[in-house]
């Protein structure tokens, strides 16, 4: 296995993951096969970094084995003997590469049990998922030389940076993962832009706690959790992240997402959210400073039969619909909010005007002034389906305001050959929109509670924001003219035609 110093940029480490995926496409679906990569790629990140201290303790204390054995000890993670990407790599033709492989990650976490436990629990690198013996054998070793490479030694002395290298590039397999998976896979993953333009509109503060219900991968709570500043507008470290998701596998893909960032404080939890929420103070629901969430559009099942028994007092505004679980999420977000806290949800546009008990738990909120703004997104953003969504950003600090802004944002955006992406600049525009909280001409509309009633609580943004462009008014005399002067021409030209058959005998 070779080595090399030369650091690698961001874009290297990138292309040199996509290609490791080479061993698996086409064998299987890339929504099973990414578990393997992602895990894969923890697993060499551990044990590189560990290599890493290693080498620095030998360069500090020499021959003194007991002394590094109990530096070692010390360690963020700890790797029994054995159990790294070198071991690993030498044995990578043997005929039972798979149980080593499966072997190295519970050993591995058995000794980090209170970080890693479960993580590893749903995947199996000797499972016939990955072909019977021979083929299971070839592709485990594609995969190992793969990571060879040298261009993905994660060692902290070769990437020499202050930059989240390794962070980054799990985030861009996620979101590749995401956009190459279709419905299936991608419903759920919130884009790089639609979480910052989140982060930026909530604007965490130093010391928040930050919660996303359904926190999927993590990539959005880890974008909010980077856009968190001080005082002095600075990037600030000084906050605590919470999440929880009912998917085991994303759930697990979450935890090793904070871990790869850093952020190893994170308490995500396993667990049906409506059904079972687990971030609890007490027998109370933790209560936090920002929530955001981009929960599946109109979840069917989600809840729906123990909802009206809930011991929390989530639904007292109401029962939202059997198959359209969307106000469900919106009330547990709100009730987990603090009182000077702050929620960001991202919705299908169904939300803003369905009746029903949908209509009846909108007029609640919107009646008890915590609705602050409602943002249409462009449509063709998300993985996984092409309609337009809204952004509802409630704050339960409004005060004497009950006013609620609009704002059209549908019609600006880069487009894309499958899917459109928001710009620095459109993303700059409806930030600074929100902040001033004014009207703005076909974009933005500060509207009042009485427009709304009027409107019999519709939060349809059309009602409100007018984007009409009248059409240029027609110079009808100069069309005639213009017409008149065709028609001439057109003549001549017939003439001429005419004349020219005739000389040729036609």
């Amino acid at each position: 296995m070779s080595t090399t110093n030369k650091r690698p940029s961001q874009d290297d480490i990138n292309k040199a993951l996509w290609k490791a995926c080479d061993t698996f496409r086409g064998a299987f679906d890339s929504s099973e096969y990414k578990n393997y990569i992602l895990v894969f790629m923890f697993l060499k990140y551990l044990s590189d970094v560990w290599r890493d201290k290693q080498e620095e303790y030998k360069r500090q204390y020499g021959d003194d084995a007991e002394l590094i054995a109990r530096k070692m000890k010390r360690e963020r993670f700890v790797l029994p003997d054995d159990c790294t990407f070198q071991y690993i790599y030498d044995n990578r033709k043997k005929d039972n590469i798979g149980e080593i492989i499966d072997k190295v990650l519970a050993k591995i976490e058995d000794q980090n049990l209170s970080k890693l436990e479960g993580v590893f629990r749903n995947i199996s690198f000797n499972s016939d998922k990955l072909g019977q013996t021979k083929d299971r054998n070839d592709r485990l070793q594609d995969l190992i030389n793969d990571f060879a490479d040298p261009v993905l030694d994660f060692r902290p002395s070769v990437l020499g940076r202050k930059e989240d290298l390794i962070g980054h590039a799990y985030m861009y397999l996620l979101e590749r993962f995401a956009a190459g998976a279709g419905k299936k896979g991608g419903e759920f993953f919130t884009p790089h832009e639609v979480s910052v333009l989140l982060a930026m509109l909530l604007n965490p503060k130093a010391g928040s706690r930050i919660c996303d219900p359904t926190c999927g991968s993590g990539s959005l709570l880890i974008t909010v959790a980077e856009e968190v500043k001080d005082e002095e507008g600075k990037n600030s470290h000084d906050y605590s992240l919470y999440g929880q998701d009912s998917n085991g596998d994303t759930w697990a893909l979450c935890k090793l997402n904070m871990f790869l960032h850093g952020m190893d404080a994170a308490q995500i939890e396993w667990g049906h959210t409506i059904n079972n929420p687990k971030l609890l103070e007490g027998d109370a629901l933790m209560k936090f400073d920002v929530v955001v969430a981009n929960p599946p559009f109109s979840l069917d099942k989600w809840g729906y039969d123990n909802a009206e028994a809930d011991r929390h007092k989530r639904f007292t505004r109401g029962l939202p619909p059997k198959s359209k679980g969307d106000y469900a999420f919106i009330m547990h977000m709100i009730e987990t909010c603090l009182p000077t806290g702050k929620v960001g949800v991202i919705v299908p546009h169904g939300v803003l005007f369905r009746g029903s008990s949908e209509g009846k738990i909108r007029k609640q909120l919107i009646d008890e002034n915590l609705l602050e703004a409602v943002i249409g997104l462009p449509s063709n953003l998300f993985f996984g389906t092409g309609i337009p969504a809204a952004i509802l950003i409630f704050n339960k600090a409004k005060g004497d305001n009950k006013e609620v802004l609009f704002i059209d944002a549908s019609k600006e955006y880069q487009e894309g050959k499958k899917q459109n992406t928001l710009r620095d600049v459109d993303m700059e525009k409806i930030v600074k929109t929100y902040q001033t909280f004014e009207t703005v001409d076909k974009y933005a509309y500060r509207a009042n509670l009485q427009e709304i009633q009027e409107n019999d609580y519709n939060l349809n943004i059309p009602r409100y924001v007018d984007t009409f462009e009248e059409e240029e008014e027609v110079d009808i005399p100069a069309v005639q003219a213009e017409i008149v002067q065709l028609e001439q021409e057109l003549a001549e030209v017939r003439a001429e035609m005419d004349a020219y058959l005739k000389e040729l005998g036609f």
